[in-house]
Formats: C-alpha cells, sequence, structure tokens
C-alpha cells in the first residue's frame, strides 16, 4: 500500500512558464518530511507550459482544463482529482522562501476549528506585501478603502494585511495565493462557486466556511514570495472583472439590497474623490485614466 498523502499543492497556471517553472523549482527544494502530490491545471497555455512541466518535472501530475476557465473552475478541477486531506492553492507567480506547506499543514492538523490558513507573503524585493484581510468585503471594507486604509490600522494596528505579530491571527480571508483548506470542510461546504471567472472567488468560499463556524487564521511563520503587482499598467479586462465578480459578491452575500447599495455608495465616493485628486492635485494621467475606466465600469 502507498503513503497517503497529506497535502495537495494546486497551482492553476495561464502562460505563465517562466513564473512557473521558478514556483516549482522552489516547491521541491523547501518542501520537507511531508507526504504531498502536485497537481498543475493548466488553461490551455500557449507558451510551452506543458511542455516545461513534463521535461523538467515528471513528477507533477498535469490536468487540462479544456480551455481558460479561470481560476475558481481550474482549481475545482484539481481538486476533484486531489488525494491529500489538506488542499494547497498555490499561484504560479510565487516562490517558498522555507518550509512554508509543512508548516501550514501541521498548524491545520493541530487546530480542529481552523479551516483555512495561509502564510506571510513577500514582493521581489522581500518587503512585506497583501496576504489576508482582518475582514470580508463589507460597508465597513469599502469605507476602509475610501480612508485609506485608516480605520483598518485604528482597529488592527500595523497587522491588518500582514501578520507583524508573529503569532498566528484570526482573519477575515486569507488571499488565494497561499491557500491551504481542510478537504473534509471543502466537502462540506463546497468547493468555488463556478459564477466567478477571477476576483473574489476565494472570497466568497471563504464566505461559507466561516458561515459553517470555523476559523480563518495567518501563520507567520510560513513564507512566500508573491511576485504579483510588478506592472502598474491598466488591464481594462482584468479592472473589468474585478469589479463584476466584486458586484457578484455583494450580491450573494449581502442579506438585503440596502447594504449592497451602500457599498456601490461609497465605491463611487471613493472612485469620485480619487479622479478629482489626479485631475486637479497630482495631475498623473495614468492614474487618472484608471480610475475613470473604474467610474464608467462600476
Amino acid at each position: 500500500m502507498g503513503q497517503s498523502i497529506d497535502v495537495s499543492i494546486i497551482i492553476v497556471s495561464y502562460n505563465a512558464r517562466d513564473f512557473l517553472r521558478e514556483c516549482l523549482y522552489s516547491l521541491f527544494e523547501k518542501t520537507k518530511s511531508l507526504p504531498f502530490e502536485v497537481i498543475v491545471v493548466d488553461n490551455e497555455s500557449s507558451d510551452g507550459s506543458v511542455q516545461m512541466i513534463q521535461e523538467l518535472f515528471p513528477q507533477v501530475n498535469i490536468l487540462n482544463s479544456g480551455g481558460n476557465v479561470g481560476f475558481g473552475r481550474a482549481n475545482n478541477i484539481g481538486i476533484k482529482e486531489a488525494k491529500g486531506r489538506n488542499i494547497f492553492l498555490l499561484n504560479p507567480d510565487t516562490i517558498l522562501l522555507n518550509n512554508a506547506i509543512k508548516i501550514l499543514s501541521d498548524f491545520l492538523d493541530s487546530h480542529d476549528e481552523v479551516a483555512v490558513c495561509g502564510g506571510n507573503l513577500y514582493n521581489v524585493d522581500k518587503e512585506p506585501t497583501h496576504s489576508f484581510l482582518r475582514y470580508l468585503p463589507s460597508v465597513f471594507g469599502e469605507l476602509d478603502q475610501l480612508t485609506g486604509y485608516k480605520l483598518s490600522k485604528w482597529c488592527y494596528g500595523k497587522s491588518f494585511e500582514f501578520n507583524h505579530d508573529n503569532r498566528p491571527l484570526h482573519v477575515g480571508y486569507i488571499t488565494g495565493a497561499d491557500m491551504m483548506i481542510k478537504k473534509i470542510v471543502l466537502d462540506e461546504v463546497g468547493c468555488f462557486d463556478p459564477d466567478f471567472f477571477m476576483y473574489f472567488e476565494e472570497t466568497e468560499l471563504t464566505y461559507r466556511i466561516r458561515k459553517a463556524g470555523y476559523k480563518i487564521m495567518s501563520v507567520p511563520e510560513a513564507c512566500i514570495v508573491h511576485l504579483e503587482g510588478k506592472s502598474h499598467s491598466l488591464k481594462e479586462n482584468r479592472e473589468r472583472m474585478f469589479l463584476t465578480s466584486r458586484r457578484l459578491y455583494y450580491k450573494k452575500t449581502l442579506r438585503c439590497n440596502l447594504i449592497f447599495y451602500m457599498c456601490q455608495l461609497v465605491y463611487g465616493l471613493n472612485v469620485s474623490i480619487h479622479i478629482l485628486y489626479y485631475l486637479f492635485f497630482y495631475r498623473d494621467k495614468e492614474q487618472l485614466k484608471i480610475w475613470k475606466f473604474r467610474w464608467k465600469i462600476f
């Protein structure tokens, strides 16, 4: 009889060959003393990603999604094939800095009340970056963004999106870049909602997990580099997908239309203030373009 698998590592990839190669190198180098499997769900990449995996990482299980089906649906394909008792969702643009997967798996195994955990994320310069938020999206969250996250800083200190406290913290959600989930909990609450193509799918899943009575935790000992956000240019499709998924999240989770419209009102005020700021005070044409586009589609 073969050894049981503790963690199924699922990476959804779309034309991310170079990032994915470095991610896999770090994964196999850093992950120790843990029976695991790696599943890459490829959204029909055209950059040779599959060939690269076959040549350099023959131990990786490659699944073809049949098209660019988005983040959540592709992860669902991987979860269906997973054999581990814990599922670790990892972005291809990440690099493990330590034995993060075992650290997170051990934490889940030792805390019955915790269903999801994630580590601290760093940017390419090894500086702290967005790893979680202490709350789920809400009117409070919209007001928090309107104030430049001053509400979060007042309520939670500097550990509102990165764990500076060097101890596990109860958080609202973990970013999908490094999200470990107990498989038994996914069997209970369901996997990702296929209505989401990209953005907010992990947040909506977290909402259901929290509603079922489980905790979401940040485990700072696990350290991972996340290379997201190197380019700041406007990508209209991504902006449109983000705002579409944001509205969809609110409609699925808010109990009444009044709260939804309050969220929209605060967001619209936030966009308006930024447009005025970049138009009259800072005069940044690129940022003005971004915020005008957000006004157009929100």
